[in-house]
């Protein structure tokens, strides 16, 4: 295992060697030294899909990577995030031969196991494939894990654990610390969607959670026929969810699509806590009268009881539109940084409940925001908690189904309805009355023992016996920029009345003023360049509807 995880060390830096440098130069123009390079949006796009080429040429386990990282923001540029949202788990199938084998080592003979069994797949994964058979005079669908994928992915899953502190010392610490939850979240993820024992369990738990729903379809296991590496289903076949096309053909109403796969999603998080991870096209389809067919539960999670309460009142706030309630929420989840400025997050999020809503946005508007993010937010305020990897994940894909079914959909009413069906906001309005009770009681003590308090500080006063400590902090080094301005003005203003002085003194000879002027030139141009040089977000809008109709009218 150490053997092939210090090969695949190798393949993998050598793969990603030309973004390395390149990234080594934005830094440092000549690597080692010089100033940052301007990067535009072309050259992070041409970046992104060479990216996107070479996770594709490192095999399943990047394949998955980039999958999973095609829904975090908080990691990657948006050139990157639309790029990779491509990625598909699409890849050419293993020889039967060797699927055989994985097969026999779990059934048997395969013509035993089987009444009938089609040799080629009907679709092939990074993890696993489908084939299709006849199973005591039924159709079912027979998923059989990769031959040897179990050596390759601890050996790139080591690399991945090599990797994460070389890739630390460049990035910020909010980047560094989701990049951590996500290699952690990643590794936990991709061993579970191995285990087809584990698939099984969710699929069934997750079958019997929606076993009153009519609009939910989710195949039945068969148990005599599937282990570990084979899990052996009921054969559903159906119309793919964004096969547009076909569903008005059958006359399915595809807002009323959306609005169930939505409230699917929110039982499964908000109600349940066990959910579907993995809600791409490829794994929904639809029946010819209208219900949702779920595929492959491989990629799941679970929900602790903390996180769907603050799920719950971050719908809440949001149906609201009470900003501080929402900001307040994503702090307490630790989604946000308290430190964020919150009148900078509260126009963000302003502009994404509208598009949630599915207004259209004008374009003066999203550019005055983003200047506000790029002039004080000088490093990514948004974390990802372990807990809310996949629950983001989901809510992103999600959200693109939903959005290509009606391009006007509304997630806001949707979960509005949701909530107040369900008796949330009864039970939110009540948990406030309670807080509010407490809130009281503390104010009434406090009216009881702040008199005496503030007295005895008074008198320390009046004594002259009273300290103040004082710790500022300045985590963007705002002070250390002001300071380093200061000198530089102070440098350039004396070399600026040393050239006047000895020129006016020494009209005759202008060898001392212009010696005093070279020597005023470099503080000259630090000072400029601490003026000029701006950290932040350099990015454009790319995810409110407008660009995305944009984006698939060019397409």
């Amino acid at each position: 295992m150490n053997l092939r995880a210090y090969w695949r060390f190798l393949l993998v830096i050598r793969q990603f060697s030309p973004l390395i440098v390149a990234y080594l130069r934005d830094r440092r123009r000549y690597v080692l030294f010089g100033g940052r390079r301007q990067v535009t949006e072309e050259t992070r796009v041409e970046r992104a899909e060479i990216l996107l080429d070479s996770l594709l040429t490192l095999g399943p386990t990047f394949i998955k990577l980039g999958q999973l990282l095609s829904t975090r923001p908080d990691i990657l540029p948006t050139e990157y995030i639309d790029v990779l949202s491509s990625l598909q788990d699409d890849v050419p199938p293993a020889p039967w031969p060797e699927s055989k084998q994985v097969l026999e080592a779990e059934l048997g003979t395969v013509d035993d196991a089987f009444d009938d069994f089609d040799r080629d797949p009907i679709s092939g994964a990074s993890l696993g494939q489908v084939y299709t058979a006849q199973y005591e005079g039924e159709p079912v669908a027979v998923k059989v894990r990769r031959p040897g994928i179990e050596e390759l992915v601890e050996a790139d899953l080591r690399v991945l654990r090599w990797s994460i502190p070389l890739i630390r010392r460049f990035i910020g610490q909010g980047r560094a610390f989701s990049l951590e939850n996500l290699s952690d979240e990643f590794a936990k993820t991709i061993r579970q969607e191995m285990d087809y024992s584990r698939e099984k369990r969710i699929l069934e738990q997750i079958k019997g959670n929606f076993a009153d729903n009519p609009d939910v379809k989710i195949p039945r296991t068969i148990d005599a026929r599937s282990g570990p590496r084979v899990l052996t289903m009921e054969y559903l076949p159906g119309t793919k969810i964004n096969d547009i096309q076909s569903l008005d053909g059958k006359n399915i109403d595809r807002t009323e699509l959306a609005t169930t796969l939505q409230r699917v999603y929110l039982q499964m998080i908000v109600d349940d806590g066990v959910f579907h991870a993995d809600p791409h096209p490829g794994n929904l389809a639809v029946t010819d009268t209208g219900e949702i067919i779920f595929y492959d539960f491989g990629m799941s999670g679970t929900v602790e009881p903390f996180i769907q309460q603050k799920i719950i009142d971050f719908y809440v706030a949001v149906a609201n539109q009470d900003i501080g309630a929402i900001l307040d929420t994503l702090i307490e989840m630790g989604t946000l940084s308290p430190d964020a400025d919150r009148q900078v997050m509260g126009d963000v999020l302003e502009l994404a409940i509208a598009d949630a809503r599915g207004e259209d946005i004008e374009q003066y508007r999203v550019n005055q925001i983003i200047e506000q993010v790029e002039s004080t937010i000088y490093e990514f305020p948004l974390r990802l908690p372990r807990d809310l990897a996949l629950v983001l994940r989901v809510a992103t894909v999600v959200e693109g189904v939903c959005v290509t079914l009606d391009p006007d959909f509304d997630f806001i009413s949707v979960a509005t309805d949701y909530l107040q069906e369900e008796g949330y906001y009864e039970e939110t309005a009540r948990q406030l009355i309670e807080e509010g009770g407490k809130q009281f009681q503390e104010t009434g003590r406090a009216l009881f023992e702040v008199p005496p308090k503030l007295n005895r500080t008074l008198d320390r006063v009046e004594n002259e016996n009273l300290a103040v400590n004082v710790r500022l902090e300045d985590e963007n080094d705002v002070l250390d920029r002001l300071a380093r301005r200061i000198v530089y003005g102070l440098f350039v203003a004396v070399g600026a009345l040393s050239t006047a002085i000895l020129y006016a003194f020494e009209p005759s000879s202008v060898l001392p003023a212009a010696v005093a002027a070279v020597l005023t030139v470099p503080p000259l141009v630090a000072l400029y360049r601490s003026f000029r040089r701006k950290k932040g977000i350099r990015a454009k809008p790319q995810f409110t509807r407008q660009s995305m109709r944009k984006r698939q009218d060019r397409d």
